[in-house]
């Protein structure tokens, strides 16, 4: 593949995951605090489709964009900035994927909260804070990843 279009294949996905990924971020976590759970269910039923549509495909065309170019500029995996950016990667993901789970559990638990008329649990709230504590766990490191593609520190 084209240097060029694999590059804006990298960037566009990069873009798309940082996005949506803040954006989602935002909303639930806004959602959260005002506790109300009507918004509370929009929320977290739209960040659970918006991890399916837009972040899952990212975070997987990341990789392999990520690993292609490297091997076009043929820079090793396993030294320097790319051997950093792929240990933040892996340890983003790693703080992802229970978010992912966590976020399908908390949606589950506003719609019947919604349905019944009913609180949500104290499980939702713990939830939440794991939520978060993974979030701002994984963001910094995204921003790092994408500190270390922008200046490519020897």
């Amino acid at each position: 593949m084209d240097y060029l279009l694999l590059k804006l294949i990298h960037i566009l996905s990069a873009t798309i995951l940082f996005g949506t990924g803040i954006g989602s971020a935002f909303y639930m976590f806004m959602a959260n605090r005002r506790k109300d759970i009507a918004g509370i269910y929009f929320a977290t039923r739209h960040v659970v489709i918006a991890d399916w549509v837009f972040t899952t495909p990212s975070i997987i065309i990341q990789l392999i964009s990520g690993v292609a170019l490297a091997h076009v500029l043929g820079l090793p995996l396993i030294e320097g900035w790319v051997f950093w950016a792929l240990v933040l990667y892996f340890f983003a993901g790693a703080c992802w994927v229970p978010v992912v789970w966590m976020q399908i559990k908390m949606r589950d638990m506003a719609k019947v909260a919604l349905e019944t008329g009913s609180p949500l649990p104290e499980r939702y709230w713990r939830l939440d804070r794991w939520w978060i504590i993974l979030g701002s766990l994984a963001f910094p490191a995204v921003v790092a990843i994408i500190g270390l593609m922008v200046m490519k520190p020897s």
